[in-house]
């Protein structure tokens, strides 16, 4: 119901609609009983007189009754003038009425009414009914006669215009029109308003007033509201307006061309603090009804009542109503919460005839609430409030929670029904976990629990009913204690269809427009559509709830439903209701998995089959979709009377379906919350009774919905229970503002501006009202509200005005006391617009903290900016007594800031001040001129204070010593309210007010100023500015923190033996000073293990240990204290911090004990030499000569030194040349009798690498430029090194790139030389080489270019060398095989072989002394395979002696060879002699020599043959690691020569020893020698 209601009316709780229908209802039932009588009565009246009128051709009718009800489809309720007219509407007499009342009761009623309620009047008040017409005789024959004339008049008047309509009818007819409307009225209590307008349209329009959209009916509340139309000027008047007449008005004109529509809302407001006087007041004045006045009193009235559950509470009153007639009696009713009350087994009404008494016959909390006795008479009525309250009643379990209330029954039809509740007050000290709902049948007593879980959502859908059936409903809370009270039951319900219901009621509906078309007959064999508009209504996490309209087709009666549910994202469809379809075009879904998606559709059934599933309903997902609503904020309390205080609050953000709100009050101090309403209140203003007097109370509020209670809100402020202002009585309106004017003035409205009034009343000013009206031609018209909501600022903008018209305006002061009376009219503007380019005058300037020499003015900007925004302001000063001449500015510099300190006044001077605004264009008007000041510091003035406690909280102060029960300090920051409290956090005791910083820093430079209200303008101001926060800040810091200061921090060292030393020193400290050494929290004590020392008279402070242990791993900490002074120092040995230390103090402890006997005093390290030596050494002390020095490597001694002649000294071991074979852990022992050192330094992985990369650093800075040379193979480049290491590591590049060796480009290294060969070179091959020595670190880098002039003379040197190596090789050569000299025994055979070299093949040629000699028998001579020239002579003889040469011979060149022949004699062996000679030809072994000597000299030439082998191997490997060790030699000519021939030899040699030396002996005829005798 309440969303129907318009927005003002959803925030009174004194709506009621029931009290303009009600009355009507009650004046009619009081002749109810009379009835039938008056029906004859009436009826024997309207015979006779249609009867005589029928004799006589007449009839009767009215005015009203003319051509108008031809053209009106609606009659037009008129007053009845009862005149006889005939055919021709010739008036011929009068029809006398039996009885005519008050013509303001009669504007309401139709004839047959008014005749009937007159009749009974008649025969009721007055049994002699014919002094009654003598006495008013005289008035009606005056009346009918004054009533023929207007009529005579008006037929006139209505015969000329229906001339016209004849002429031209349908160019006059048009439908209704609003030529002015009906203006929206704010108004104050107990005052009257009019709503007017004006209507065009022809035929005339009937004119119906609406309130709410409920039409108007004057009779139904006498006196309340008189309804007029005149000359096309329609008009509601309302006599004294209460909050009931808070409505939308509506005026409604209908004529046959249409019907059209105005609107007007009426806001009627009030200042008092109770809202127990709600309802209407009584007329005053004489209503005159019958010739009587009622006057009615309640007195013994009932006051604040409080009961608890399951009592019985009586509430009355005693009323006096004078006069006092036997027969009269007045109209009682019940109201509570302004919703009329009827007897039942709840409520029971007993009327006395002078006391009404009210009996709630078993309290409950739906019983709490605001409870109203009416009692209305002819002449009015009157009306009484009070409001009562139920506890809770003891709980069964102690702790249990208090019982739900207000179950109420919702979307009730065949299959379920929705049961709400609202959330109890009290939940026992345990949040309530849910709730049990039950259901009784009625008739019956059992009660069956319908879920098995609580469910805490307070809605839920009861399954499970059987159709047609009522049902009881109550709830039941649970929390971990036990289980609440059950709930007053449910209102009984059905369960079946609202249009089942419907028809079963039997009665007929109001018209709402809508036809209703009952169901055809059945349709056999016809299958069912589909459902439409499937919606789901309602979901939480236990239930969902869908709703849909049944097929559109006809003749489907009986048709029911299957619903069917998916998950989201599959298309497996489940039927939920699988065994029973239902009836309804409603479903409740239980068992659905919360957080899950689902889509719903519905099939529709019957006899003939299952139709077609709806359209699916968008993804669902399963959760409450209503949120717990957040806390209300701003709780605050205001006194009201001696046991009552109206506490307000801010309403929840964005809270949904609110059903209210629960205050809980709490004496300060004792932490026990009492609720203060156990039903939520549907307003943010509530006033708590039933409080302690004189006790200080906080409060708090929580908000409710069907999701649950809210978090409370924050606690309000303190507030003391104590009457307010005149007990609670209002009495103290403030006094009219003044000084009205226009600050900026548009087209079509116009701003203003006002002073504070001088009297602001018993309160603060809550806000303003204005009120404008026209002036034309110096005539002021009536005055209209323009603003219908109080502003609280002294400015306004009235809009709606017209362009070029005048006004004047006026400004009433409200504040909690109400509304004080208005101010003078203002003086008369015109609303034009204003076009200057400066800005407007500057308004509601304030002067504050006036002194001898000083006062401060503040200002509003101007609300015209004008063509530009204004920047800056200029401030004028004159005295009060000065003529206009006297104006001067107080400042040069416009100001940007809208307030200025004005100083150097003269004491006593009064003055007024004035200030005018600037823009680019200029400056602008000057604002009105302040009340006259005059410059005196009023006694007891105070200035803040600032001041820094021991705690260094740094706070302003301000005493004022004019202080009334209503000041309030008011503090500000640059003269703008401090609302923010998370800067500064204000307190006021008494007269006095301090502002705390919470955390001062830059964000609080600025102007601090407190003024104080409701005195005679107590202020002052204090200028924070940096230099004085960073002041204040040291002070805070020495009094917050009173520190012993220290001249050093707690520290650690190391003593002697890897003691550890903590110390600090203090700069001061006295003689009662002392210290607590604590270590991770815990103090320790003097004992073994801590040694402490505090020499006061340094303030040296020490604690020593022996050693450190893991368990001393942790923090240390020096707590100083002297007198109030503290200090500590704390030291954090944890971690890596205390492991190096802990591991330092064992150091340094071994190394005391150390040191006792020969010791190092430098450990073993190495160096290396420039020549690339490797020394390592070490330094040792505490030696004598017993003192022994032993080295080691990998565990094996190699070198001892015995006996060291000196106390001190240094041992080194020299590595000459290192290699990987020197890698390894070398040790010094040194030991004596008083012990032993050891130092050891690792020569292996990493520390080796390091140790070769300082070698290879110092071998790349000995390596000598790079050179450039040639051989015969083309052009090397070279550098040498004063030492080479086999694993020296160097890179060749070319132009900046590694080179990639090949048989073309190959390094190598020749001793100390590293050179790169580049083989049969050409121009591509010149550029820039480098060679790169690598030591770990940056590496050196030797460089040369090979271009230009010095490749040229290089490729030219190649050349040359290249011809002659290859002549070199090309000639013949003897490579050996002929020994010096041969001595052979005649008779032998001798053979020689040697190896003949040459390109071509050279000639071989055979000389003996001299002379070429030829192969024969005896001497055979062989050249083979151009290789091998061979000599043998079969046997010699002595004239084979003598020298022979071998001469070989090419284009090249000659070469010969050359051995001597001796013959010696012997016996002949008959066998061949021959001689094994070496690579040269040299002869090893002949035939004489020993076997033994033979086969050494054998295994000699076998052994010398392997290492060839090798030594070939070797070079080939070293040709294979060349792309590893890249390196040039540094050749000259010669050598180079020299180096071919190594090679050639080496080769020829080769090629010898592939061909096996002719060693054996060939075996021949053994001749004989005979020696002659």
């Amino acid at each position: 119901m309440s969303g129907s209601l318009p927005f003002y009316q959803k925030h009174h709780r004194h709506y009621d609609r029931g009290y303009r229908n009600k009355e009507m209802a009650s004046k009619m039932s009081q002749y109810q009983s009379s009835s039938s009588s008056s029906s004859r009565y009436f009826a024997g009246s309207s015979t006779s007189a249609t009867s005589s009128s029928s004799s006589r051709g007449l009839k009767v009718s009215s005015h009203s009754g003319l051509e108008e009800s031809r053209l009106s489809p609606i009659p037009k309720r008129t007053k009845p003038t009862y005149l006889a007219v005939d055919k021709e509407n010739q008036i011929i007499g009068y029809v006398v009425p039996i009885f005519r009342g008050s013509q303001e009761f009669a504007t309401g009623f139709s004839d047959t009414g008014e005749s009937r309620v007159r009749d009974m009047a008649r025969r009721d008040l007055f049994s002699s009914g014919l002094e009654m017409e003598r006495s008013e005789q005289i008035s009606r024959k005056q009346a009918m006669r004054e009533s023929a004339d207007r009529i005579s008049l008006s037929k006139r008047i209505h015969e000329h215009e229906e001339h016209f309509k004849r002429m031209n009818e349908d160019s006059l007819m048009h439908p209704p029109e609003f030529v002015i409307k009906p203006r929206s009225h704010t108004v104050w209590e107990k005052q009257c308003v009019r709503l007017h307008c004006t209507v065009s349209g022809w035929p005339d329009p009937r004119v119906v007033w609406y309130k709410n959209n409920v039409a108007i009916d004057p009779m139904a509340n006498p006196g309340k509201y008189k309804l007029e139309s005149r000359y096309s000027v329609h008009s509601l008047d309302i006599n004294r307006c209460d909050f009931d007449d808070t409505a939308q008005y509506r005026v409604s004109a209908m004529n046959s061309k249409g019907e059209l529509s105005a609107f007007a809302s009426i806001v009627v407001k009030r200042f008092k603090g109770e809202v127990d006087e709600f309802l209407p007041a009584p007329r005053h004045g004489p209503v005159s009804e019958y010739g009587i006045t009622f006057q009615t009193h309640i007195v013994d009235k009932f006051g604040v009542s409080f009961g608890r559950e399951g009592e019985t509470m009586s509430l009355g009153c005693t009323v006096v109503i004078y006069p006092s007639l036997h027969l009269y009696q007045p109209e009682v009713q019940w109201y509570k919460d302004d919703v009329l009350l009827s007897p039942s087994k709840w409520y029971q009404m007993r009327w006395s005839g002078d006391r009404a008494t009210l009996t709630l016959t078993h309290l409950n909390k739906e019983d709490e609430g605001l409870y109203t006795l009416r009692v209305t008479t002819k002449s009015g009525y009157e009306t009484y409030s009070s409001y009562v309250f139920v506890r809770d009643s003891d709980a069964e379990v102690e702790g249990a929670p208090g019982a739900p209330l207000d179950v109420r029954c919702l979307d009730a039809n065949k299959d379920y029904i929705i049961v709400t509740w609202k959330q109890p007050a009290v939940d026992g000290g345990n949040s309530i976990m849910g709730y049990f709902v039950d259901r009784c049948e009625v008739g019956t007593n059992h009660w069956i629990q319908c879920n098995d879980t609580p469910v805490k959502f307070a809605r839920f859908p009861v399954t499970g009913l059987v159709e047609g059936r009522s049902y009881f409903f109550r709830v039941r809370a649970v929390n971990n204690s036990g289980m609440s009270h059950p709930s007053r039951v449910s209102e009984p319900v059905a369960a079946m269809d609202p249009a089942d219901r419907a028809r079963l009621r039997g009665t007929s509906a109001p018209w709402t427009g809508q036809i209703i078309v009952t169901e055809e007959e059945p349709a056999e064999g016809i299958v069912p559509g589909r459902p439409l508009e499937l919606q789901v209504t309602e979901a939480t996490k236990n239930y969902v709830v869908l709703s849909w309209k049944p097929p559109g087709e006809k003749g489907l009666e009986g048709v029911m439903y299957y619903v069917e549910k998916c998950v989201s994202g599959t298309d497996s469809w489940q039927r939920v209701n699988t065994e029973i379809p239902v009836k309804s075009p409603r479903f409740a879904l239980f068992d659905l998995a919360e957080g899950k998606s689902y889509s719903f559709r519905v099939r529709c059934c019957n006899p003939a089959g299952v139709g077609e599933p709806s359209d699916p309903t968008e993804a669902t997902t399963v959760g409450d979709k209503l949120d717990i609503p957040s806390a209300p904020s701003k709780v605050v309390p205001t006194r009201n009377t001696d046991t009552s205080v109206v506490v307000s609050w801010a309403a929840s953000s964005d809270a949904k379906e609110l059903v209210g709100y629960y205050i809980e009050g709490s004496i300060v101090g004792s932490n026990v919350w009492e609720p203060c309403n156990n039903k939520p209140v549907n307003v943010t203003r509530f006033i708590c009774h039933g409080l302690m007097t004189g006790e200080k109370y906080v409060f708090r509020v929580r908000a409710v919905n069907a999701a649950g209670l809210s978090q409370f809100s924050p606690e309000s402020e303190p507030v003391e229970v104590k009457a307010a202002i005149g007990g609670g009585i209002p009495h103290a309106s403030p006094a009219p503002p003044y000084g009205i004017s226009v600050l900026e003035c548009v087209r079509d409205s116009m701003v203003l501006g006002w002073k504070q009034p001088s009297f602001i009343g018993g309160a603060d000013i809550t806000g303003y009202f204005v009120d404008y009206r026209e002036v034309i031609d110096g005539v002021p018209e009536k005055w209209h509200e323009a603003n219908i909501k109080a502003v609280s600022e002294r400015a306004y903008r009235v809009s709606d005005l017209m362009e070029n018209r005048k006004y004047q305006f006026q400004v009433r002061a409200a504040n909690m006391a109400g509304v004080g009376i208005p101010s003078l009219a203002s003086d008369t503007f015109l609303c034009e617009e204003w076009t200057i380019a400066v800005p407007g005058p500057p308004h509601d300037l304030q002067v504050r903290e006036v002194r001898n020499d000083s006062l401060v003015l503040l200002w509003k900007p101007p609300v015209y900016q004008g063509r530009d925004p204004v920047n800056g302001f200029y401030i004028d000063i004159k005295e009060a007594d000065a003529p206009e001449e006297a104006w001067r500015g107080v400042n040069n510099k416009a100001r940007e800031k809208t307030y200025m300190k004005i100083t150097n006044l003269k004491e006593g001077e009064v003055y007024i001040f004035r200030v005018r605004a600037q823009n680019k264009a200029g400056v602008g008007k000057t604002s009105d001129v302040t009340e006259p000041v005059s410059a005196v510091t009023k006694p007891g003035t105070k200035e803040i204070v600032v001041d820094v406690d021991d705690d260094g909280i740094i706070s302003l102060n301000f005493e004022c010593c004019d202080l009334t029960p209503d000041s309030k300090f008011v503090w500000s920051k640059n003269y703008e309210e401090i609302t923010d409290p998370s800067r500064l956090t204000m307190e006021t005791k008494g007269n006095k007010s301090k502002a705390v910083f919470n955390t001062p820093g830059e964000e609080d430079i600025g102007i601090y100023s407190c003024i104080v209200t409701h005195t005679d303008g107590a202020s002052s101001s204090y200028d924070l500015s940096e230099e004085e926060l960073k002041r204040l800040l040291e002070v805070s810091h020495d009094h917050k923190f009173p520190i012993i200061p220290l001249k050093s921090q707690l520290a650690v060292e190391l003593l002697e033996k890897g003691r550890v030393r903590f110390w600090l020193q203090a700069e001061k400290i006295s003689a009662d000073g002392k210290v607590d050494y604590v270590f991770n929290e815990n103090l320790i004590s003097q004992g073994e293990k801590y040694k402490m020392n505090f020499d006061k008279s340094t303030g040296v402070i020490e604690m020593i240990m022996e050693s450190l242990t893991p368990a001393d791993e942790g923090t240390f900490t020096f707590q100083l204290k002297d007198g109030k002074a503290t200090n500590q120092s704390s030291l954090v040995l944890i971690g890596n911090v205390f492991k190096e230390l802990q591991k330092e103090s064992e150091f340094q402890r071994k190394e005391w004990f150390r040191k006792q006997g020969p010791h190092f005093i430098e450990y073993l390290s190495y160096e290396v030499t420039p020549e690339c030596c490797v020394v390592l050494k070490c330094k040792v002390g505490n030696v004598k000569k017993e003192t022994s020095a032993l080295w080691y490597k990998d565990g094996r001694e190699i070198k001892a030194d015995e006996h060291l002649s000196f106390t001190e000294g240094v041992l080194k071991l020299e590595i000459a040349q290192i290699s990987k074979r020197d890698s390894g852990v070398y040790e010094v022992v040194l030991k004596d009798d008083r012990g032993k050192d050891t130092s050891t330094l690792n020569l292996t992985d990493q520390g080796f690498k390091d140790l070769m990369n300082e070698v290879f650093s110092f071998i790349a800075n000995s390596s000598t430029p790079l050179k450039i040379t040639s051989t015969d193979e083309g052009i090397r480049l070279y550098t040498f090194v004063n030492f080479y290491n086999d694993l020296l590591q160097v890179t060749w590049h070319y132009k900046e790139s590694a080179i990639a060796f090949s048989d073309r480009i190959k390094s190598g290294v020749v001793g100390e030389q590293l050179w790169l060969q580049i083989t049969e070179p050409t121009e591509k091959d010149t550029g820039k080489y480098a060679i790169e020595f690598h030591d770990g670190k940056g590496g050196l880098r030797r460089t040369v270019e090979l271009s230009g002039q010095a490749f040229d003379d290089a490729f030219a040197e190649f050349q040359r060398l290249k011809a002659a190596a290859v002549a070199e090789r090309g000639r013949a050569r003897v490579a050996g095989g002929l020994p010096d000299v041969v001595t052979i025994q005649e008779g032998k055979a001798l053979n020689l072989t040697c190896n003949i070299s040459g390109d071509p093949v050279p000639k071989v040629t055979w000389l003996k002394n001299d002379r070429e000699i030829t192969s024969d028998d005896h001497c055979i001579l062989k050249f083979e395979s151009g290789k091998f020239a061979s000599f043998t002579i079969t046997a010699v003889n002595t004239s084979d002696t003598g020298k022979y040469s071998i001469l070989v011979k090419n284009k090249y060149g000659t070469e010969s060879g050359d051995f001597t022949l001796e013959t010696t004699e012997g016996t002949p062996d008959l066998g061949v002699t021959s001689y094994w000679t070496d690579a040269d030809g040299n002869v090893v072994f002949g035939p004489n020599t020993p076997k033994e000597k033979r086969k050494e000299s054998m295994a000699k030439a076998a052994k010398m043959k392997e290492d060839k082998k090798e030594r070939k191997s070797e070079g080939s490997e070293e040709q294979k690691n060349e792309i590893k060790v890249d390196a040039a030699a540094e050749t000259k000519a010669s050598d180079s020569k020299q180096t071919g021939d190594v090679k050639k030899d080496s080769a020829d040699q080769s090629e010898t020893s592939e061909r096996p030396a002719d060693t054996t002996e060939e075996p021949e005829p053994e001749a004989e020698t005979t020696q002659p005798k």
